[in-house]
């Protein structure tokens, strides 16, 4: 089965149509989704989506686009609001300097707000970094050697720098649809490096569908493309990545219940009716 650790089933192109888009993942063999947080303020919402399905689970967090709004939410408060047992991971929180439409005093006092929490409360902190890698690094190495904590660089697009101080501070490192676009060659040299126990794939639907879908609303099942990419670049098969995300997903999420969660046992999968020799394209 596939794991779909990264999307944002609260987004309008896909609440519009919110039991279709899950229906579909689990025909295509996603077993699980987690609907990501971009405002704390939003937690009864997304805990009302995870409780509508016993695959979906939310994390807690405010986006970096977002921090100035909720600088006044502390880490001890988090930490009580994560309190949950559909919450399993906090974030994303992070630095994006690409957009730049939070000050990056806030964007930075939010992040480690995050990090304490993520410490306190031993859930991984679910890590947004785009053209951050220098200060993102050093961050993690500073607030590593205050105290470890689980981490995961979502939908990575940094360099190898980056990526492998992650993977020295036993972070993970997450690829989306990007690793199948045509001008991401450096970005796959990094896919093919991560070593097997520290690697997960996501959609960050609805965003950046991957090849060939290109142009679309993303959605979870398409995860199944990029894992399929993902194999050629890493001279596998697809099963062997299907097999090694979601025991890196039930590594680092370890507040899922793995035992309760199988194939067989989620509704509407259809782990055989998926052709992984056509791209990972669901039989119709």
């Amino acid at each position: 089965m596939l794991i779909d650790h990264h999307c944002h089933l609260d987004f309008p192109k896909l609440a519009e149509q919110r039991d279709d888009v899950v229906a579909r993942a689990h025909a295509a063999g996603v077993a699980v989704l987690v609907t990501i947080s971009t405002r704390i303020r939003d937690r009864d919402k997304l805990l009302e989506i995870a409780a509508s399905d016993p695959a979906i689970y939310c994390t807690l967090g405010t986006h970096p686009h977002n921090a100035d709004e909720e600088l006044d939410i502390s880490a001890e408060e988090i930490v009580r609001l994560a309190d949950h047992p559909k919450i399993i991971g906090l974030g994303e929180a992070g630095l994006d300097y690409y957009y730049d439409n939070s000050p990056k005093a806030a964007q930075r006092e939010g992040f480690l707000n995050h990090i304490d929490a993520a410490r306190r409360t031993g859930l991984p902190l679910v890590i947004h970094s785009r053209d951050a890698d220098e200060d993102m690094a050093r961050i993690l190495a500073d607030e590593t050697d205050k105290g470890a904590f689980k981490f995961v660089l979502h939908c990575y697009t940094g360099g190898m720098d980056l990526a492998r101080r992650a993977v020295e501070l036993g972070g993970y490192v997450s690829f989306s649809g990007v690793v199948t676009f045509k001008n991401a060659d450096a970005l796959r040299e990094i896919a093919a490096w991560v070593p097997r126990d520290r690697y997960l794939v996501e959609t960050d639907a609805p965003f950046l569908a991957p090849e060939p879908m290109r142009g679309r609303t993303n959605e979870p099942a398409f995860v199944r493309h990029t894992a399929a990419r993902m194999a050629e670049i890493r001279s596998t098969d697809i099963g062997a990545v299907e097999a090694e995300t979601t025991q890196n997903f039930f590594a680092l999420y370890d507040k899922v219940p793995s035992n309760n969660i199988t194939s067989d046992k989620v509704p509407g999968a259809n782990i055989t009716g998926v052709d992984t020799a056509n791209g990972g394209a669901a039989n119709s």
